[in-house]
């Protein structure tokens, strides 16, 4: 029989030590693409969940990443889901240390998401029993949860529930609609030439790659919710000679799948505008969309427990960027994102928590958990 969490009471909720948690794991830096690092930042987060859950994690490694899971007994009921990797390198906390001033907790990671694990431990082992809920935290979320979405999908699939601990919108908003993202990678090929002594023989690929900027930016649909964002370009190899090669990336962020789909169908359309170039794309959607009809009933149970807590509002934000809800959501599962840290700063230089709002946001997880899993709630 799996072990059930430590029963914690509401006086147990201690900042200073939740506090002292985050800071422990900002401390051991994961970037995502530092296999080592993420295990060790694994190991550490296992720790510390152990003293909460009872045990320690089920370590699966897909690929040469560490991913951890939590299951307690009875029927699969909620997942409570979140990741542990980083978009820092090693050695960003010479210049952004992880440190507590005035309230406002600062590092690498803080924010998103390294204070929605701590949350997530703390409210879980608040209940009298985690009977019907899984503990998932992974360790490539950042460059899209490349080994980790089929884990993710298949432990969500079915489910009442998944609870996204990512950070929070502005001023502490969950995130009950995510757009959904697909990536392209557009690459012309012509033939190269000497640009001052026989530039007619040449067919550039730099003026293949103009046209199919264009084109590509024409199938936005703004008015949608629809964003096609020509990013990173690239061209030729030096400054006399016709280009052969040119290529560019796009970026397409989609409110709807049919949206979606159709985006798809008119980029894998592109055909070259110049005569004897060839033109390759490849990429495709990598996030559903997660819609607002998802999260609707979720958004309207913890709004009724806040509503009974009386700890204010629940304010509910849309936005353009993915997480791993996305692929809770895409599987059908009622998807609730952003329950994690209130703060600001992700990915940018002033990352950072308000320390404030962790024991009531860990309070507000642990009621939602308790209802979730018929449970007395038990920070009442």
């Amino acid at each position: 029989m799996p072990a059930r969490p430590t029963s914690v009471r509401r006086d147990d909720l201690d900042v200073a030590v939740m506090a002292a948690e985050i800071l422990e794991l900002v401390r051991c830096e994961s970037p995502s693409d530092d296999p080592a690092a993420v295990a060790r930042s694994a190991e550490l987060v296992d720790e510390i969940g152990s003293r909460y859950l009872g045990r320690r994690a089920e370590r699966i490694q897909i690929d040469g990443v560490t991913h951890l899971r939590w299951r307690f007994g009875g029927s699969p009921r909620v997942l409570v889901l979140g990741h542990h990797d980083t978009v820092w390198p090693i050695a960003t906390l010479r210049t952004h240390p992880a440190q507590l001033h005035d309230g406002v907790l600062t590092g690498p990671g803080c924010f998103d998401m390294k204070a929605g694990i701590v949350m997530a431990l703390h409210a879980i082992a608040a209940l009298p029993s985690a009977d019907g809920i899984t503990l998932l935290i992974t360790g490539d979320e950042e460059p899209g949860s490349t080994t980790s979405r089929p884990l993710i999908e298949a432990e969500a699939r079915g489910l009442a529930a998944a609870l996204v601990l990512e950070a929070s919108g502005p001023g502490g908003a969950l995130k009950t609609e995510r757009k959904g993202a697909s990536l392209y990678e557009v690459v012309a090929r012509g033939r190269s030439a000497h640009a001052g002594l026989e530039s007619e023989r040449g067919i550039n690929a730099t003026i293949e790659l103009a046209h199919q900027v264009l084109a590509v930016a024409a199938i936005g649909a703004p008015e949608r919710g629809t964003t096609v964002t020509v990013t990173r370009a690239e061209a030729g190899s030096t400054s006399n000679t016709v280009p052969s090669l040119a290529r560019f990336m796009v970026d397409v962020r989609t409110s709807s799948t049919a949206e979606q789909s159709r985006v798809h169908e008119e980029i894998m359309a592109l055909a070259p505008r110049l005569v004897g170039a060839t033109l390759e794309v490849v990429g495709g959607p990598t996030h559903p969309p997660m819609s607002r009809t998802n999260s609707a009933g979720l958004l309207e149970r913890i709004r009724r427990i806040a509503a009974a807590m009386e700890v204010g509002s629940v304010a509910a934000v849309s936005v353009g960027g993915v997480s791993d809800g996305n692929f809770t959501a895409g599987v059908g599962t009622p998807t609730l994102d952003g329950l994690g840290a209130v703060g600001g700063g992700a990915h940018a230089d002033d990352e950072h928590v308000l320390v404030a709002e962790l024991v009531p946001r860990t309070r507000l997880l642990a009621a939602l958990l308790a209802d979730l899993t018929n449970e007395p709630d038990p920070l009442s």
